[in-house]
């Protein structure tokens, strides 16, 4: 007889992010090392948690945000470069 989780594959707390695939978790850190971090505003990291642009946790009545989920988010925000327009030679 198999398990439930060998059968149905692997077990729904193995692929939730923040988790290592070594089993360990990501630090959790707070609105103020956030906004540190990114050099913006406290207010600013609040306004992106109401509006659910970034993603957070919620202890309690605590935010936290996992490190690793907000370094890929950072990457997600990336702009890319675009191409300078060339301008037309004058004769």
């Amino acid at each position: 007889m198999t398990s439930a989780s060998s059968r149905n594959g692997p077990a729904p707390s193995d692929s939730r992010p923040g988790r290592c695939r070594s089993g360990s978790r990501s630090e959790l850190i707070g609105v103020d090392a956030l906004a540190l971090w990114l050099g913006v505003e406290v207010a600013f990291v609040r306004r992106l948690v109401a509006e659910r642009r970034i993603p957070f946790l919620k202890i309690g009545k605590y935010v936290r945000f996992d490190s690793d989920e907000v370094a890929l988010w950072i990457d997600d925000q990336r702009v890319a470069m675009s191409r300078p327009r060339q301008r037309p030679r004058r004769y």
